[in-house]
């Protein structure tokens, strides 16, 4: 669990500056993770609206949930980066600062003269970070890519749904996938520029990440010669391991990974030894073989007792199980409240809203929790700390760089 003992400008971030021209996900997921840790992440957005993000919806206190989510402990400075004078605020950001992320349109880092090439002439010490879609080189680098579209294209898509139907993954994989690895990538270049002195550029496109994350299915099919079938709640290359409806209307998941796990299923819960060593069920890749048979063994065997009946007797065998959650049943679930893993984090507007603590807890460490900025709320405090007086502030807002 993390402990409330360590100042705020001890965290293991702090004293590191992020400037970020970023929107949507993928950036932003990455920048608040080192924001959670203690670096001060400046998100630079467009004046007369930010970051396009935050209208992706309204539900939480007027603000979009992906705003929410991604953009906590920031500052936000607006800056019309076509303009000189806006243009001239961002390099002097640039100057003071010691990672630079961006998200851009492919090919606009490198027409503002951003790429990580510029960036390394006039700014040796910044390392700099490039979220893209494809790559900043190969035949798509100036293609878009959206989360959907990379799922379909890294063939992600194609496995999940039914039989049917597919489906896509139900929250933003690929810009996550590309957040965490360019998160990574950033602690990693951070701690090589310290240790050794030198300073690494940093890419990461979300085609690549999901790629990574599609490691299992592509040897599966290049050694195979098919691909995983779609199999909705079912685990395509594992049986038992899937959703079955109890009395009460539950679903309830179990798991089998190995032939004892199976011995103990047939034994106690399916009451008839003689399964564990019949050949259709003797091993994994039997069972997969002959699913329907040992589906139809499980769902009716589910069927005669209570969700809360069969999962205490999965436990009991030392079955993995779980009821399916709902949402709402996921917001109320019992291990996030006895782990104190709530926080309250405030929202534009004045009000607050629970979030979730990062994942990773890092002994004698409490992650920051701040608040989610308004669209250029730190603006003119920005400014005043680069050395513009107020009337010069005035005159950039008059000017709309700012």
């Amino acid at each position: 669990m993390a402990e409330e003992n360590v100042p705020a400008d001890e965290l293991p971030l702090s004293g590191i500056t992020v400037v970020s021209i970023e929107q949507a996900v993928a950036a932003p997921f990455a920048t608040r993770q080192l924001a959670d840790l203690g670096a001060r992440v400046i998100k630079v957005e467009r004046p007369g609206g930010g970051d396009f993000a935050r209208r992706y919806d309204t539900t939480v206190h007027g603000q979009s949930s992906y705003f929410v989510w991604l953009n906590r402990s920031k500052e936000s400075l607006t800056l019309d980066l076509k303009t000189g004078r806006g243009r001239a605020v961002l390099e002097e950001l640039l100057a003071r600062a010691d990672v630079f992320v961006q998200n851009l349109a492919p090919g606009a880092a490198a027409r503002m003269g951003l790429s990580a090439d510029d960036l390394a002439e006039r700014y040796p010490t910044l390392i700099p970070c490039a979220v893209t879609g494809y790559g900043s080189s190969g035949p798509w680098k100036d293609r878009k890519a959206y989360d959907l579209l990379v799922q379909c294209q890294t063939g992600l898509v194609s496995l999940t749904g039914s039989a049917r139907e597919a489906a896509r993954a139900g929250v933003s994989v690929a810009d996550i996938a590309a957040g965490m690895y360019a998160y990574s990538g950033i602690l990693t270049a951070l701690f090589t520029r310290a240790t050794r002195g030198t300073v690494r550029a940093v890419e990461v496109s979300l085609f690549e990440a999901l790629a990574e994350w599609m490691g299992q299915p592509a040897y599966y099919t290049a050694y195979s010669g098919a691909q995983p079938p779609r199999v909705g709640t079912r685990h395509a290359t594992i049986a038992p391991y899937g959703t079955y409806t109890a009395a009460d209307g539950r679903d309830v998941l179990l798991s089998v990974q190995n032939e004892r796990e199976w011995a103990a299923l047939c034994e106690r819960f399916l009451g008839d030894p003689g399964l564990t060593d019949d050949p259709r069920f003797a091993i994994g890749p039997a069972r997969v073989s002959n699913r329907e048979e040992v589906d139809a063994l499980l769902a009716g065997r589910i069927a005669a007792s209570g969700s809360g009946e069969v999962m205490a007797l999965l436990d009991a065998i030392g079955i993995a199980n779980a009821p399916v959650n709902d949402v709402k049943q996921f917001l109320e679930h019992p291990v996030l409240a006895a782990r104190d893993r709530w926080r309250e984090v405030a929202v534009p507007g004045g009000a607050t809203v629970e979030a979730l603590l990062p994942p990773v807890d890092l002994a004698g460490t409490t992650p920051r929790m701040g608040a989610v900025p308004a669209a250029g709320e730190h603006t003119g405090r920005i400014l005043a700390e680069l050395g513009y007086t107020a009337g010069q502030i005035d005159e950039l807002r008059a000017d709309g760089a700012v």
